[in-house]
Order: C-alpha cells, then sequence, then structure tokens
C-alpha cells in the first residue's frame, strides 16, 4: 500500500506534536497529520494536537475530526496520517489505539502515516546528538499491516527544514510546551485555541 511512500513534514506540523508530548509526559497523547500528495510522496503541513486523556474514546474523536477536516479543507489540506506517543518513556510498540485510528484514516488516505515518538532519540536530541526527526515511521505493508520503516526511515521521513531540531531545542529551553492546547483543553474551555494560531508569534 504506502510502503514506498516518502513523507516530508513541516517544521510548525512536526514542533506542536513533541511540544504535545512533552506538556503531557505521563500521559499517552495523539495528533493528526495535515497534508496533502505531493511528486515525491507526502507533505505533511500542519498538525493537530488532539488528546491526552482516555485517548480511545470514539465521541470526542469523532467530532475532532470532523471539526478538524471543515477547517483544513478550505485551505487545500486533509488528513495525511496519526501521531501518538505512548504513556511510558521506554515503551516503543505501536498500540491497538494508534493501529486503530490509522486504520481509519488510510480508508479516506491510503498511503497515510502513523509517527510513534521515540524518547530515545528526543532525549540525544537535548544532547545535541541528533539531528533526524524524533519519530518513528509506520506504514502499512501488502499485508494491511502496520510496519515499521526500518533503516532506512531517515530517507522516507525527512523534516522539510533541516534547522527544525535546532528550533524545537530552543523551545523546549524555553518551556514553549506550556503553551500548547489540544482538543482534550478545548472541549473543557471552549475559549482554548485547538488551531495554536498563536504558538509561534
Amino acid at each position: 500500500m504506502g510502503g514506498e511512500s516518502r513523507y516530508e513534514i513541516h517544521q510548525t506540523a512536526y514542533i506542536k506534536l513533541v511540544l504535545h508530548a512533552l506538556k503531557h509526559r505521563t500521559s499517552a497523547v495523539n495528533a493528526v497529520l495535515l497534508g496533502r500528495s505531493a511528486a515525491a510522496g507526502v507533505e505533511i503541513v500542519d498538525s493537530v494536537p488532539l488528546f491526552h486523556s482516555q485517548i480511545g474514546l470514539l465521541p470526542p474523536l469523532e467530532i475532532a475530526l470532523i471539526m478538524i477536516e471543515e477547517y483544513y479543507e478550505e485551505k487545500g489540506l486533509s488528513i495525511v496520517g496519526y501521531f501518538h506517543a505512548n504513556e511510558r518513556y521506554d515503551d516503543f510498540e505501536l498500540g491497538s489505539v494508534a493501529k486503530n485510528i490509522g486504520d481509519h484514516i488510510t480508508r479516506y488516505f491510503p498511503q497515510a502515516a502513523v509517527l510513534l515518538l521515540d524518547n530515545k532519540k528526543l532525549e540525544s536530541l537535548q544532547k545535541g546528538k541528533d539531528r533526524s526527526p524524533v519519530v518513528q515511521l509506520y506504514n502499512k505493508d501488502a499485508s494491511s499491516s502496520w510496519k515499521l520503516v526500518g533503516s532506512d526511515a531517515s530517507s522516507q521521513l525527512a523534516l522539510k527544514e533541516p534547522s527544525a531540531n535546532v528550533v524545537l531545542l530552543d523551545y523546549i529551553s524555553s518551556e514553549k510546551w506550556k503553551d500548547i492546547t489540544d482538543f482534550d483543553d478545548h472541549l473543557d474551555d471552549i475559549s482554548k485555541d485547538w488551531l495554536n494560531s498563536k504558538l509561534f508569534n
């Protein structure tokens, strides 16, 4: 299916994902990836942080997806993937919730990707050792199972802006993650902006 797709993620989309995970370090968190098909593969232009509590609940997820699709459709973007960060630091398994949501997205966008936060990569980034994305890339193989893209992951998932990790480190050191809003926050208080439109101002 999406086995040979290449993915390029924009800095804004990427940083939002990591900041959301850092804000809720002891919870599983998730997000959707927004973008479009491009000549070289899939371009991930933006992301929307979804939940940090009870992430498997269907009604809030359905509400969020409808609102996100309506908003981004006008901008020529659609949901092209899913992001997940596990609750435990040392958990590198793609769980059933992530697979199920990924399955749902592939019905509408067959080459969808699932990104899983890699805490070891994030830690080495903070030590200044790594410049590749701090996520693992999963896509569907011929048997329709989610498979981790192996050693060639860096050639299949690239940061659009090479300096994205430098900017991310700057935001981490200034505790910018405190400012991120997800759909959970918005459902608790609708004045909170799930688009995070002022996050990078």
